[in-house]
Formats: structure tokens, C-alpha cells, sequence
């Protein structure tokens, strides 16, 4: 589990396919900044942008580290693909501060950025979500978009979809790599983990008798 607080940016330096062949993924080495990956071992979890990768390997020097993505992450995921800033969070300990909300790193779809710009000392930040999202999307809810966590601002809807708003801090532009979106990007998004299982027990719950 994790909770959006980016707590780092790193960068893919590298991205090598495991074959050839449109079923194969690819090998990522991610450089990480100085004193990151200390305390981290191999097997540990670390979320790219929003998804959850498992380390499984280590520079000596601790300067960088490996996961292996699939193709149906790859297929499913935004910006993971090649070389690139990206969000870094380790995944959250038993007794850790919840400052986010619960993010699993499951990447539920993929939004495209419809507006991004600067209100007041605030970023507004508008987002297409695909229509098999949108029933998860909620006024004060919560959203990780790229691995971020934040709350929704507004929600309309449409038959495409819908399109939410968020606002952002300057800390939060600053210190993650959203600070690089534009119309037109994609982003990772995962829906709040609550509303997904409301959702599943509404959809199961017996009908009333008549």
C-alpha cells in the first residue's frame, strides 16, 4: 500500500525490452536521488508514477535500482515506457503516517490533461478520466493522478467520460513531476480505493422484495 505522497523524483535511464515480440515488457533502470534507496532491499515495492514495481535489483552504489514491467502494465500505464522523470514513493510501513490516502499502485486507467494553468498561487488542473472511471469520481473524493494524491475540486460528466478538476499547491508542482504536464498528457490515474468496494457491495447487494 502507499498513500500519494510523492517522496522523491527519480529518472528512467534505461528501458531494454525482455524480447522481441509485442507480448514481452521491458527491464527499467531508475536512478534515484542521492540517499533514496537506502534502507531498501531487493523484493521491496516502489511505486513509478503510480504503479507498484518490485525491486529486483540494486547498483552498488545505491544510485540506482531495476524492476521489470509487463506488457499489460506497459499497455495500461502512462510514461513508463522510456527514459523519463518520474514519481517515486516507497510503499508505506505498518505505524507510518497516512498523510495521503490508501493508493494500492494499481493503475486503473489512463486520463488525458485537458487543461493545466497557473490560478492565482495555485495550479488548476483539469483531466479527462475514461468513462469506466467515472462513477468513481465524486466532489471531495480522492484521486492519485501520476501517483499524487489529491482531491477533487469538480466533476462533469459526459459520454465520453467525465472530466474532473484538482487543484494544486506550488509544493506539490515543485516537488513532483506534474510540474511537466501540458494539454494533451496522458497520466496514470487510480480511483479511491473505498469507492471501488461501495461500488462492488451496491452492485452485489440483493434487490428488495416487492
Amino acid at each position: 500500500m502507499f498513500t500519494g505522497i510523492v517522496s522523491a523524483v527519480g529518472r528512467i535511464v534505461e528501458a531494454a525490452p525482455l524480447g522481441s515480440g509485442a507480448g514481452f515488457g521491458k527491464s527499467l533502470a531508475i536512478e534515484a536521488p542521492s540517499g533514496y534507496l537506502d534502507g531498501v532491499a531487493i523484493g521491496d515495492s516502489i511505486a513509478l508514477a503510480g504503479a507498484c514495481m518490485t525491486v529486483i535489483s540494486l547498483d552498488l552504489d545505491r544510485s540506482r535500482f531495476a524492476v521489470e514491467i509487463s506488457a499489460e502494465s506497459l499497455a495500461r500505464t502512462a510514461a513508463l515506457g522510456d527514459a523519463g522523470d518520474v514519481n517515486l514513493e516507497k510503499a508505506l510501513r505498518a505505524g507510518d503516517r497516512l498523510d495521503g490516502h490508501l493508493v494500492s499502485g494499481h493503475v486503473d486507467g489512463v486520463g488525458r490533461v485537458t487543461r493545466f494553468e497557473r490560478v492565482g498561487e495555485s495550479w488548476l488542473l483539469r483531466v479527462e478520466a475514461p468513462k469506466a472511471l467515472a462513477r468513481f469520481l465524486a466532489l471531495k473524493g480522492s484521486i492519485a493522478v501520476d501517483g499524487v494524491s489529491l482531491t477533487v475540486n469538480g466533476v462533469v460528466d459526459s459520454a465520453q467520460g467525465c472530466e474532473f478538476s484538482v487543484n494544486l499547491i506550488p509544493h506539490t508542482v515543485a516537488q513532483t513531476t506534474l510540474r511537466r504536464l501540458a494539454v494533451g498528457s496522458s497520466v496514470n490515474l487510480e480511483v479511491d480505493t473505498i469507492a471501488r468496494y461501495v461500488e462492488r457491495m451496491l452492485a452485489a447487494a440483493p434487490s428488495p422484495a416487492t
